[in-house]
């Protein structure tokens, strides 16, 4: 059973960690490896809040995503938009994209850490332990799990639910289609990239409440992200869910009955089966 209490804590979230880059690649057609610095980029803005106010950690989101938001939609029309206009077809832009995001995240880790050093930092909040069958599990993860839930759930609504949302789902179907049917594939595919960004610091707030961390953390969460996504297909958003609470799942029976050591090994064996038995993903379309 604490398997499976913690598979669901840490799969939850994984997923809001991984449903960011989802966003940006699914419908963008950006592969982002700046994605983690982020997510670390707001847990930083999270402790720095609670340091000067005291208040809950919460309040940061207020502030953390709609600034995200802000920065990764001009990220998106001055660095990539020039990419995705001279780009001559899919692969090229995957490319690109790739090569001018792995120097972003190499600044954005240069900018974290003249900011606030390479220490590890962290702060106590809701870290009483709560006991669920039998078991104890901190409040602040407990807090995090349902708030990703809430915030999964709401982003899964407002695509599937709204006319913008269909937008974007038509656009990561098929960007040439949905041009015809008067879909403006640059705004969407903007749009996309700086939803995709706040969710994702959105993910970073959560995660601090318990996680400590550094400026040089965000490749860890960039790699599991980019796993997720893959893994799960990079076309629907319920792949990038399900395919967070596997992960979930086998890091955490792997951590339990075999070797804490070998959680990473594990995720990456489970991505490497996944590709060799369905290569689109576990909801990818088959070309």
């Amino acid at each position: 059973m604490d398997i499976i209490v913690t598979g669901l804590l840490l799969g939850g979230t994984y997923a809001l960690m991984a449903m960011g880059l989802q966003l940006q690649y699914g419908v963008a057609r950006i592969m982002n490896l700046a994605n983690g610095e982020v997510l670390i980029a707001a847990a930083f803005g999270t402790f720095w809040f609670f340091a000067a106010t005291r208040f809950s950690p919460l309040w940061a989101l207020l502030f953390v995503v709609p600034l995200a938001f802000v920065v990764n939609g001009a990220v998106y029309r001055v660095l990539l938009l020039p990419l995705v206009r001279r780009a001559r077809n899919q692969g090229q832009l995957e490319v690109d994209s790739i090569l001018a995001t792995f120097g972003l995240s190499f600044i954005a880790v240069g900018l974290l850490q003249a900011t606030v050093g390479g220490e590890y930092l962290s702060y106590s909040y809701l870290a009483e332990p709560v006991v669920i069958f039998g078991e104890r599990y901190g409040l602040n993860r407990i807090v995090a799990f349902v708030g990703a839930v809430v915030l999964c759930a709401m982003l899964y609504l407002w695509l599937h639910r709204t006319r913008t949302g269909l937008a974007l789902r038509a656009v990561a179907v098929s960007p040439s289609s949905a041009s015809l049917v008067s879909i403006n594939v640059a705004r969407a595919s903007a749009l996309a990239f700086a939803m995709g960004g706040a969710v994702t610091a959105a993910g970073g707030t959560l995660l601090s409440m318990f996680l400590t961390f550094d400026a040089s953390l965000g490749v860890i969460f960039t790699l599991k992200a980019l796993v997720i996504v893959i893994m799960g297909g990079v076309s629907d958003i319920r792949g990038a869910i399900v395919a967070s609470f596997i992960l979930g799942f086998a890091e955490t029976a792997v951590a339990s009955l075999v070797d804490p050591g070998l959680t990473l090994a594990a995720a990456y064996m489970l991505f490497i089966i996944v590709l060799l038995v369905r290569p689109e993903g576990l909801f990818g379309r088959r070309s």
